[in-house]
């Protein structure tokens, strides 16, 4: 009976340190890979935010090459964005409502991740042809805008209406990017290092802005594997 007892106990203790061995890191895997945020392609999102020219798509989506004017005069490029996150929003400078809380809100991550070389921010103005580069300028001086982390932008108005369309997805309406279109929204996207679309935020809302910072970190974490 002891000896039976010894074997069952034995084989038992196999068992365990075998399933340690195997099924915890399993296990440790499956979290890892819950823990990581989703890539958005066209197909992941609300259709009406989506161009209908890509509705469908599935895969392989990414930010569209860009050319935008910064508040200092300056070309502002895809380059300017290579090997960082940042969070992509449209504005406009005469805006007295969403816009003021958007660009409070920007500020605060600006802030947050003041030493972050990682992290930058594009704003993107929806009324470029007002907001020159000289209004930009004092838009930015009163945001509190550093001209390192966050660039605010103007440029050709079709050009930024098809980022925001077809790029970025973050307007509802639909429209051509001619003198008669118009759009505006509260959107807040969320770039990884390879402009894919990493998330979409309500950028009025504190608690939103709060999940930005924690999906970045679980972003950043997912670059150091």
């Amino acid at each position: 009976m002891d000896l039976l007892f010894f074997k069952k106990s034995k084989n038992t203790f196999i068992f365990f340190i075998v399933f340690m061995a195997v099924g915890l890191p399993f296990y440790y895997h499956l979290v890892k890979v819950e823990n990581r945020l989703p890539i958005l392609n066209p197909k992941d999102i609300n259709p009406k935010l989506v161009d209908v020219s890509l509705r469908g798509k599935s895969k392989n989506h990414t930010v569209a090459n860009f050319k935008l004017i910064n508040q200092n005069g300056d070309t502002i490029t895809e380059n300017n964005y290579k090997d960082k996150i940042y969070v992509a929003d449209f504005f406009f400078t005469r805006c007295k409502n969403i816009c003021i809380v958007m660009a409070s809100n920007m500020t605060d991550l600006q802030n947050y991740y003041i030493n972050d070389d990682d992290i930058a921010f594009l704003s993107h103005s929806v009324t470029p042809t007002i907001d020159s580069v000289s209004v930009l300028r004092n838009y930015a001086d009163m945001k509190g805008v550093i001209d390192s982390k966050w660039n605010v932008t103007t440029g050709d108005k079709k050009h930024i209406y098809d980022l925001a369309r077809k790029s970025y997805f973050a307007v509802l309406d639909e429209g051509n990017g001619d003198e008669n279109d118009f759009i505006h929204t509260e959107n807040f996207v969320l770039i990884d290092k390879e402009r894919r679309i990493r998330g979409i935020y309500d950028g009025t809302k504190k608690e939103e802005i709060q999940k930005i910072i924690k999906d970045i970190s679980i972003l950043k974490e997912e670059y150091k594997k």
